[in-house]
């Protein structure tokens, strides 16, 4: 009896082990869990969560991202490259709108030139093998292509404002002031993502034996990720965009007061087709990323537990859709644009 009394205190002992490490890895699992996009750092990389690491591991990343960069490279490169070359060889007269909307383009195709790289890098299971400065480079043209779309479209959005309430002043050929606010979003965009430049952001996935490019941030570089995506979110997208819905609703205003008005009805059609486009590309391509990119970076500020990592990251692909759209901005509300186009590839040298 008392061989089956020791038997019984020694199970009972073991089975309150085996519950204490149990919650204590269920502990430390929830203490890494949720940390989306960052990890665990050790001397040999970043060791990342379950939830991330099945992100990294799924068709998500490994299929869907690819095809939809293969999809921005097919159908941007080449309708960025006619717009270039319309805007700079086939418009002779250089409007206020066909600067901002050249330079828009130049952007975008900046942006779409090195989308075979994430292309090759989603394919290869996340695993980045072009070294840390391509890694920058591409980060880089990815934030800078997406807050030169925002302040360009904004600058566009602004301009058709002023030609629906101001008509007349559209006759001026003075293109200066739109150069001079071209030439600031460059500067302003340039200054805003040169910080990604000055830490690392090709980090080894210990755990699935990875180098990812800009999906996880070292712990030990959080706090100068997280100032840096607050500052950038809210410099580069809350602003513009508060601009730009007060301009569109002030133009959408002038158009209801103007209904009566024959001689505006081309102008009616351009702005409510720039709107529609416009609002397009903001609920698709900004609003989802910059929005995810500030919650995240704020709850990581607080320490606050979250599991948005697949969602913040898909959100930041389809952004690059942008480059696919911007042009029809171009296509739809420019005669011009669209009679150049035309020509263009008909091979016809006519120029206006």
């Amino acid at each position: 009896m008392s061989f089956k009394l020791h038997w019984l205190k020694l199970i009972f002992l073991l089975a309150c082990a085996e519950l204490y490490l149990s919650q204590k890895n269920e502990r430390f699992d929830a203490d890494v869990e949720d940390r989306g996009f960052t990890g665990d750092e050790t001397a040999m990389g970043v060791q990342i969560s379950l939830d991330a690491r099945m992100v990294l591991d799924s068709h998500l990343t490994t299929v869907f991202f690819p095809i939809v960069y293969i999809v921005v490279f097919v159908v941007g490169l080449p309708t960025n490259a006619i717009a270039i070359w319309v805007f700079l060889f086939r418009t002779k007269k250089k409007h206020h709108a066909a600067i901002y909307m050249a330079n828009l383009s130049l952007s975008d195709l900046l942006f779409v030139i090195w989308t075979p790289l994430k292309i090759a890098y989603h394919l290869n299971g996340n695993n980045w093998i072009y070294g840390e400065r391509l890694c920058k480079v591409l980060v880089g043209f990815f934030y800078g292509n997406m807050y030169c779309s925002i302040l360009f479209i904004t600058c566009i959005s602004v301009q058709r404002y002023w030609a629906i309430v101001h008509p007349l002043s559209q006759n001026c050929r003075n293109n200066q002031v739109a150069i001079g606010i071209s030439v600031a979003v460059w500067v302003g965009v340039w200054l805003l993502t040169t910080p990604l430049y000055l830490y690392d952001q090709t980090v080894k996935v210990t755990n699935l034996n990875i180098t990812t490019c800009h999906d996880v941030t070292r712990p030990s570089q959080n706090s100068m990720a997280v100032g840096y995506f607050m500052t950038m979110g809210t410099l580069g997208f809350v602003v513009p965009t508060v601009v730009c819905v007060v301009a569109n609703v002030l133009m959408l205003k002038s158009l209801r007061n103007s209904m009566t008005d024959a001689s505006i009805t081309n102008n009616r059609r351009k702005a409510v087709v720039l709107i529609i486009t416009v609002l397009v590309i903001f609920l698709v391509c900004f609003t989802p990323s910059n929005i995810m990119m500030l919650v995240t970076y704020s709850l990581l500020l607080v320490r606050v537990e979250h599991n948005d990592y697949g969602f913040y990251i898909t959100t930041l692909c389809l952004a690059s859709l942008n480059s696919c759209v911007d042009p029809f901005i171009y296509y739809f509300i420019s005669d011009e644009f669209r009679e150049q186009v035309k020509n263009t590839l008909r091979c016809r040298s006519q120029r206006t």
